[in-house]
C-alpha cells in the first residue's frame, strides 16, 4: 500500500514530509483586526507552514436564546451561552479577505474552519486553497458534503467522535467528491491533560482509515506534539497567540510566538530523528570507530613465542583485532618480533584464519 499524502498550496502532506504545522488563529483576534494581522506575521516568522480562521457568525452556528440547553457549564467559559460566547469569538466576514491578502503577501497559506455552507461559499470567493472541518462539525455530514464538493483537500478533526462517527465523516467526504482528505487526532478539552490523548490511537487510525493523520493538540505545551510525530502524525495544529494572558476566550491555552517557533523546530527534529531502518555505522560515528575496543599485545614477543592471555588485552583504541576473536588468538605463534602496546593484527599471527 502507497504512503497516503495530499498537498496543500503545492505542499506535499504524509509520513515522507517534514511534519505540517498549522498556526490556529480562532479567537486570538480578541475583536481586533490588527492583532489578526499581527498573529499572522508572527506565524510566518516562527516557521509554521500555514494559518487557519474560523468562519462563522453566531447565528450560523447557534441560536440566540439563554435557554438551559444553550448555557455552557463547566469549563472556560461556564455560565455563558453559546451566542454570547461566539458573539465574541467569531471573525468578522469583512476581515476574512484583507487577512487573506496579508497572509499572501508574508507568504503563508491560509485557510479556515468552515462551520455552514455559507462560510463556505465565503472562502470560495477568497480561494481557500483548503478546508478544515472542526470537532464539533465532525457528524454534520452535510456539511461535509457541501465542502468536499469544492474539489479542495479536507481535514478533518475528529474529536469526541468514536470510530463509526470517523467512517461516517469520511465516507461524506469521499461521496462528496474530496480526493485529498485527512484527519486529525483530537481531545476537544479546552486545554486537554497530555493523558488523555491516548497518542497510539494514531497508528491505529493510520492503519484502519489508510488516511493522512495528524493532531490536533490541545495540551498546554509541545510535549504530546512533538511525541506524535514519532506515531506518524504528519500534520500538528496548534491554537496560537500573541500572548497567552491576553484575556481571549482562547489565549490561555494557545501558544505563544516562542512556543510556536520551538513546535516548528522540535517536530521537523523528531522526524528527521526517525529516519529508516539502519543498523550501518552512521556518518557521525565514522570518526569515533578507532575509539572502539581492540585486541593489543601488552608485552614484547619475539618471533615464535605463543601468544597468552598475559600478552594481550581487549583495550581502546581498535586498530586491532576485535575482542571476539581473543580465545582464538590464545594458544597462537607470532611470525615476527612485536612489541607491547601495538596492535594484535592478524599478518603477525602465524596462520591466522578467524
Amino acid at each position: 500500500m502507497s504512503e497516503p499524502k495530499i498537498a496543500i498550496a503545492g505542499r506535499e502532506i504524509s509520513r515522507n514530509q517534514p511534519p505540517y504545522i498549522i498556526a490556529e488563529l480562532s479567537a486570538n483576534h480578541n475583536g481586533k483586526l490588527e492583532t489578526a494581522l499581527r498573529i499572522i506575521d508572527e506565524a510566518a516568522k516562527a516557521g509554521a507552514d500555514a494559518v487557519k480562521l474560523q468562519t462563522y457568525r453566531p447565528d450560523t452556528i447557534t441560536l440566540d436564546s439563554d435557554a438551559e440547553d444553550f448555557r455552557i457549564k463547566g469549563g472556560l467559559w461556564d455560565g455563558r451561552t453559546l451566542y454570547e460566547l461566539y458573539e465574541e469569538a467569531h471573525m468578522p466576514w469583512e476581515w476574512h479577505k484583507p487577512l487573506f491578502e496579508h497572509a499572501r503577501k508574508v507568504g503563508i497559506p491560509i485557510f479556515s474552519s468552515p462551520f455552514d455552507t455559507t462560510a463556505v461559499d465565503l472562502l470560495e470567493d477568497l480561494n481557500a486553497p483548503a478546508y478544515k472541518i472542526a470537532s464539533f462539525e465532525a457528524v454534520d455530514l452535510p456539511l461535509i458534503r457541501y465542502v468536499a464538493a469544492t474539489g479542495k483537500p479536507m481535514i478533518i478533526s475528529t474529536g469526541m467522535a468514536d470510530a463509526e462517527e470517523i467512517e461516517e465523516a469520511i465516507a461524506a467526504a469521499r461521496e462528496g467528491g474530496c480526493k485529498e482528505l485527512a484527519i486529525l487526532h483530537c481531545v476537544s478539552g479546552y486545554p486537554a491533560p497530555a493523558e488523555d490523548y491516548n497518542l497510539r490511537t494514531i497508528g491505529d487510525m493510520i492503519e484502519r482509515f489508510g488516511l493522512v493523520t495528524g493532531l490536533s493538540d490541545h495540551t498546554l505545551d509541545n510535549t504530546t506534539a512533538i511525541a506524535s510525530v514519532v506515531l506518524g502524525a504528519s500534520i500538528i495544529e496548534k491554537h496560537f497567540t500573541l500572548d497567552r494572558n491576553g484575556g481571549g476566550p482562547d489565549d490561555s491555552f494557545s501558544l505563544e510566538p516562542e512556543d510556536l517557533a520551538n513546535l516548528c523546530r522540535d517536530s521537523k527534529t523528531a522526524w528527521k530523528a526517525l529516519g529508516k531502518v539502519d543498523y550501518g555505522r552512521k556518518s557521525s560515528e565514522q570518526g569515533n570507530a578507532q575509539f572502539r575496543r581492540s585486541l593489543y599485545f601488552v608485552e614484547d614477543m619475539d618471533a615464535g613465542a605463543v601468544i597468552t592471555a598475559e600478552s594481550v588485552r581487549s583495550v581502546r583504541p581498535g586498530f586491532g583485532l576485535a575482542p571476539k576473536f581473543m580465545d582464538e588468538v590464545i594458544g597462537k605463534v607470532v611470525n615476527q618480533d612485536v612489541r607491547k602496546n601495538t596492535p594484535v593484527r592478524a599478518e603477525v599471527i602465524r596462520g591466522w584464519t578467524p
